[in-house]
C-alpha cells in the first residue's frame, strides 16, 4: 500500500480542519480573558494544544488550518478584530508539528511522544516568532519590546500548555483509535 502524501488535502482533511478550528476557536474564546500580565494582549490559552495535536494526528495542512482559522474565529468572537499575522503564527504552531505526522506510529509510545514534544516547542517558537515580529511594522514597536511583551509571554505559555496537553491528547486519541478498531 502506497503512503498518502504528507501534503494531501481531501475531504477527510477538510472535515478534520473544520472540527479542529471550531474546537480551537471555542476553547480559546473561553480563556481569552486570561491576559498574561505585562504582555501585549497575549492570553493564556491551553487550547493551543489543539492545532499542535491536529497537525501531529492529521498532517501539517490540517494543523495549519486548525490554528489559523481557529485563532481568527476566536479573536472575532472575543471582539479583538482581525490580526492576520497572529492567525498565521497560530497556523504555523499546527503546521510544524504536522511535519512529522507520517513518522508517528504509536501515539502512546515514549519515542513518538518525545519526538512530538520537540516539534511542539519548535512549532511554538516559529509560530510566535512570526506573529511577534509582525508587531515591528504593524504596531511600530522596537525589537526588544516585541520580544519582551509579545514573543516571550506567548512562546512560554504556549510551550507549557503544549508540553502538558499534547501528550494527553495523543494518549486519548490512541485509545479512541484502538476502540474503533482502526
Amino acid at each position: 500500500m502506497m503512503k498518502k502524501s504528507l501534503w494531501a488535502f481531501g475531504t477527510r482533511e477538510v472535515v478534520f480542519s473544520a472540527i479542529g478550528a471550531a474546537l480551537y476557536a471555542v476553547l480559546s474564546y473561553g480563556t481569552n480573558m486570561l491576559q498574561i500580565a505585562g504582555s501585549g494582549n497575549v492570553s493564556f490559552r491551553p487550547a493551543v494544544a489543539i492545532p499542535m495535536f491536529f497537525g501531529l494526528a492529521f498532517g501539517p495542512i490540517v494543523g495549519f488550518l486548525t490554528g489559523a482559522i481557529g485563532n481568527t474565529l476566536s479573536d472575532f468572537l472575543s471582539g479583538y478584530g482581525f490580526y492576520g499575522w497572529w492567525g498565521l503564527g497560530n497556523g504555523l504552531m499546527g503546521l510544524v508539528p504536522g511535519l512529522i505526522h507520517q513518522t508517528i506510529t504509536n501515539f502512546r509510545g515514549a519515542a513518538d511522544i518525545i519526538k512530538s514534544e520537540v516539534m511542539v516547542v519548535v512549532g511554538a517558537f516559529v509560530g510566535m516568532a512570526v506573529a511577534s515580529l509582525s508587531e515591528l511594522w504593524v504596531s511600530g514597536v522596537d525589537f526588544a519590546t516585541t520580544v519582551t511583551i509579545n514573543f516571550m509571554p506567548a512562546f512560554i505559555s504556549n510551550i507549557v500548555n503544549g508540553l502538558i496537553l499534547v501528550p494527553i491528547l495523543m494518549v486519548a486519541y490512541s485509545a479512541i483509535v484502538a476502540r474503533s478498531g482502526r
